[in-house]
């Protein structure tokens, strides 16, 4: 199996950041754009897509800024986190989603990201 890269994709979106961070970390949030339904129990998220379920678990969590998950089936040491930064200055906020994907699946991983992002943003009204 290739070794998965670490990758990096920001986004600007026109949203407080806690409005924002409720649909990053909240089963009802998560379902309108991230997966078709998504289930918590015992701190464990299942995201359903057509009908199939991936567990994740937080593997940390700070309310307002950040939260980190991990795919159950995952051996390796990667993650998906989402991370919100407010410019100082101009208030934008940036949405920073952090993943792993080998070379070949590179370009396929961000083309989905921004896929599902370009859907958060629609329901933000962003």
């Amino acid at each position: 199996m290739s070794e998965r890269i670490k990758y990096e994709l920001v986004y600007i979106i026109n949203s407080s950041p806690r409005v924002l961070y409720t649909r990053l970390s909240t089963a009802d949030g998560l379902a309108q754009w991230f997966a078709d339904d998504v289930n918590i129990q015992n701190k464990v998220f299942t995201f359903v897509w057509e009908g199939t379920g991936q567990d994740a678990k937080i593997l940390r969590e700070k309310a307002g800024k950040h939260i980190r998950f991990k795919w159950l089936e995952d051996t390796e040491d990667v993650y998906f986190e989402f991370r919100l930064v407010v410019d100082d200055l101009t208030s934008e906020v940036a949405l920073i989603v952090t993943d792993f994907a080998t070379e070949d699946e590179m370009e396929e991983a961000k083309l989905l990201w921004n896929s599902q992002v370009n859907a958060l943003m629609h329901i933000l009204g962003s």
